[in-house]
């Protein structure tokens, strides 16, 4: 199972070719199983420029499978725990959502397909698998 990550839903429904959007696009046509989170969900909301964009984001995207974390308090302070040992070893994260989506991605097991270069400077310290 895959978790997609923003950047590489916002590349997509932009209609940019990248390996990611690529891959993608193989996960689709092969109907391998693949979801979002909620903090995905809410980002590439955010990004809509329009009430017509957002409402038909919103009506696709409510379709996937999300992947919650599983614990309302614990799951928050083990992504907190990521920020704090990628900065120890002098990896600066840009955005704590990321590290939520790192902690949703290691709770279920799952590959992450991203188009970003924050998860692989946090896959030096904690140990993700990509698509």
């Amino acid at each position: 199972m895959i978790l997609v990550d923003t950047s590489v839903l916002i590349d997509f429904f932009k209609g940019i070719e990248n390996e990611s959007c690529r891959k993608f696009k193989y996960i689709q046509q092969q109907d391998i199983s693949f979801g979002i989170n909620s903090v995905i969900f809410q980002e590439v909301l955010q990004g809509a420029r329009s009430d017509d964009e957002y409402y038909i984001l919103k009506t696709h995207l409510e379709t996937q499978r999300f992947y919650h974390p599983k614990d309302p308090i614990g799951s928050f302070a083990r992504a907190a725990k990521i920020y704090v040992d990628c900065r120890q070893k002098g990896i600066t994260v840009r955005s704590t959502i990321d590290c939520l989506i790192v902690q949703t991605v290691l709770e279920h097991n799952l590959f992450l397909l991203h188009n970003d270069g924050d998860f692989e400077e946090i896959a030096k310290i904690i140990p993700l698998r990509f698509y």
